[in-house]
């Protein structure tokens, strides 16, 4: 089929799950899904005992988060986790959202330090309704720089808050791509004609 990118994610909990559980025989983690991935392009399968099997030749990605994922102790042990994933064979990492540019240069210095040394893309979502001023802080654990905030709260209706997303859209993918970013990696959710919007003002 010519893909030759994957993105290995563990996922999310279940809604009805207070935590993420696999299923029988999955992965628990997103470092064993490498392994699992890796063995393939060695020309290894879970199903034991294939005969002459093709291996594959994925160029495996993982997740970054530049404000530390929710369920790490800390800062420092998410780091250590993304850099066993790097180990195990992930070739770049795609970063979680993130509203300051900040985080993510900051993410990337600390990556450096430790080792890490794979392309880090940046991981861009823009705002585009009320909703999701309370949600994304709330779920993923990312904070408003406050001049995004500042604007935000100025706008009561989803219209009004899709324009300062927009904007703010541009302003972030036109800093970061200046700065030398391997690419820009867009988090549409549906909203592909926002991105559009985005994607036209800065390429």
């Amino acid at each position: 089929m010519g893909i030759r990118n994957v993105l290995a994610l563990r996922g999310d909990a279940g809604k009805a799950e207070k935590s993420f559980l696999p299923e029988d025989n999955g992965n628990l983690f997103t470092s064993e899904l490498v392994s699992q991935i890796k063995g393939m392009n060695q020309g290894g399968y879970l199903e034991k005992g294939m005969k002459d099997a093709s291996p594959t030749d994925f160029c495996i990605g993982v997740a970054g988060y530049p404000e530390k994922h929710f369920e790490a102790m800390s800062l420092k042990a998410d780091l250590k986790n993304l850099k066993r994933k790097i180990e195990l064979g992930a070739e770049y990492i795609v970063t979680q959202m993130f509203f300051d540019n900040k985080k993510y240069f900051e993410f990337v210095e600390l990556c450096r330090k430790n080792g890490i040394e794979v392309p880090i893309v940046p991981g861009i979502k823009p705002i585009t309704s009320l909703k999701q001023i309370q949600f994304i802080p709330r779920t993923f654990h990312i904070s408003f720089p406050d001049e995004l905030s500042d604007a935000l709260e100025d706008y009561k209706t989803n219209e009004n808050v899709t324009q300062i997303g927009v904007e703010w859209g541009v302003q972030q993918s036109r800093k970061l791509k200046e700065s030398g970013v391997p690419c820009l990696h867009y988090y549409t959710m549906g909203k592909s004609e926002v991105v559009r919007k985005i994607a036209s003002e800065v390429f």
